[in-house]
């Protein structure tokens, strides 16, 4: 395991060090250590490598992720893994707003609370928040699986296309064009399988799945009120 101290290098040269590492795919593991909150840690992993962050970081940690494996022992700023591709990002305390956001593949794991819009404009990621979510999490989500072991904010699943959303606790509202739908044996199948990656132990039995109504998906002047 390499250490990279921030205290003592500069971001670029800690993210560069990473980056090189993760496309010679051939090395123990990095742990990032004073991170005192920087912005745009570990950023553009192309290639599995494992890193942990160990403190809390600013924005958009662990973005444009592809095939590493970054863990953060604290909380994340906006935007982390947003734009992530594959691999896997764990979030050992909270995530503020819009975590995940445009997430095309891999998984995001929250393990307490994250903040308003998480999940906005996800195109495939998987994430995975085992506390509450904030308001309009899952806006114009396109593609993959957004599960809430919490409680969820008002207007979940705004404009929704075809993602799939997952909530144990209480929905304060849905969003336009978001509605609660029926948990079939592939639904629980599915779920169970990201709850077994994230590492949580839940009945999938116990949630609630919500989707699109597809109502928008064409202009319609019966629905002009709802655009």
């Amino acid at each position: 395991m390499t250490v990279l101290d921030m205290a003592q290098m500069r971001l670029r040269e800690v993210n560069a060090t990473l980056q090189a590492a993760a496309k010679a795919r051939g090395n123990d593991g990095f742990e990032v250590i004073n991170p005192r909150g920087s912005h745009a840690v570990a950023v553009g992993l192309d290639g599995p490598l494992s890193v942990t962050v160990r403190g809390s970081t600013g924005y958009y940690c662990a973005g444009m992720n592809k095939a590493a494996t970054v863990t953060v022992a604290g909380s994340a700023g906006p935007g982390v893994a947003e734009n992530m591709m594959s691999g896997m990002v764990v979030v050992e305390g909270d995530a503020s707003q819009y975590a995940g956001a445009t997430g095309r593949g891999g998984m995001l794991v929250v393990r307490g609370n994250a903040a308003s819009r998480c999940g906005i404009s996800m195109k495939g990621i998987d994430i995975v928040v085992q506390g509450n979510i904030g308001h309009m999490s899952a806006f114009m989500a396109q593609k993959g699986n957004l599960v809430v072991l919490g409680d969820a904010g008002d207007a979940l699943g705004d404009s929704l296309y075809e993602a799939r959303l997952f909530v144990r606790g209480c929905v304060a509202s849905l969003g336009t064009d978001c509605v609660e739908k029926e948990m079939r044996a592939e639904h629980l199948d599915l779920l169970s399988g990201l709850l077994a990656k994230a590492g949580v132990d839940a009945d999938p039995a116990s949630f609630r799945r919500y989707g699109s109504a597809r109502k928008l998906y064409h202009f319609d002047i019966d629905n002009a009120a709802a655009y």
